[in-house]
Order: structure tokens, then sequence, then C-alpha cells
């Protein structure tokens, strides 16, 4: 059975990574707006990186974006845990904003430089350097402010009402 604490990363988790990944979606709309560039054209580019466009032939872009927040969640839970973790070694700890900006700073690198170029190089060229970094830490500041209720809950302790 799973202690509340974990239920509570992984709820926080969740809401992480679904905050950030909406906010890098926010990011690529408006820059794609500003620059007269189509959104969809990312969505289907990560379908394609994944590998998966023979999933749903007739909607790469709905499959681009159910990736995209799929593996969204899944990081923002990694940084949940992670930053539960490191603020039971360090009690101390009380921003999460420098480790969650630097854990996508790391995403980020990894992806662009390692791992994108092998799977699919077509895809590190679809936005700017700039632009791509700007996304993923984005999502850090997204997941930071999730984290930082995290960590305000706990220092102020559990919050149950009287009955």
């Amino acid at each position: 059975m799973k202690s509340e604490s974990e239920i509570t990363t992984v709820g926080q988790g969740f809401v992480a990574g679904a905050a950030g990944g909406l906010a890098e979606i926010a990011w690529v709309t408006l820059y794609a707006g500003i620059t007269g560039g189509d959104p969809a054209i990312l969505a289907r580019g990560v379908t394609s990186a994944a590998g998966v466009s023979a999933l749903l032939p007739s909607s790469p872009v709905i499959l681009g974006i159910i990736l995209h927040m799929s593996l969204a969640v899944i990081v923002g839970l990694l940084l949940a845990f992670a930053w539960r973790e490191f603020c039971e070694q360090w009690p101390s700890l009380k921003n999460p904003y420098p480790f969650a900006l630097g854990a996508l700073a790391v995403i980020w690198l990894l992806n662009f430089f390692v791992v994108l170029p092998i799977v699919s190089p077509a895809f590190v060229l679809l936005v700017p350097y700039p632009v791509s970094l700007a996304s993923k830490l984005l999502f850090g500041v997204a997941a930071a402010a999730t984290l930082q209720c995290q960590t305000a809950s706990r220092s102020n302790g559990p919050t149950h009402l009287a009955a």
C-alpha cells in the first residue's frame, strides 16, 4: 500500500508534468503565431520522432500532443519524486526553481544534442535551439511552481479539517 506521501507526490508530479507540457505547447503556439509558423508541424514531428506515425496515420497532430503530454507527465513524476528525495536528504531546501530549471536544462541538452540527432535529426531543426531551450525552461518554471506547493505543504504539516 502506498503511503499518503507517495500518493501526494504522484498527484503533484502529474500536475507538474501537465503544467510543464501545457507551458511548452503554449510557448510553441505563441512562437508559431509570431513567426507565421504552424505548431502542428511540431506535433507531427513528435509523432515521427517517436516512430509511432502508423498508430493514427490520419491524426498525427493529436497523437503528437498525446505523446508530448504523456512524456511531460512522466518527467513531472520523476521531478516530484526526485525533489521529495532531495528535500528528505536536505530539509533546508525550500526553493525548487534551481532544481527544476537545472533538470530541464539537462533534459534539453540530452534530447537535442544526443538522442534526437540519432533518432530524428529533422526534429532538431523544427525550431531554433533558443526557442526549444526556452520551451524546456518554461516547463521547469511550471513544474517548479507545483513543487513549491509540495514543499510548502510539507513544511506546514498535514492540513486536515477538524470534524
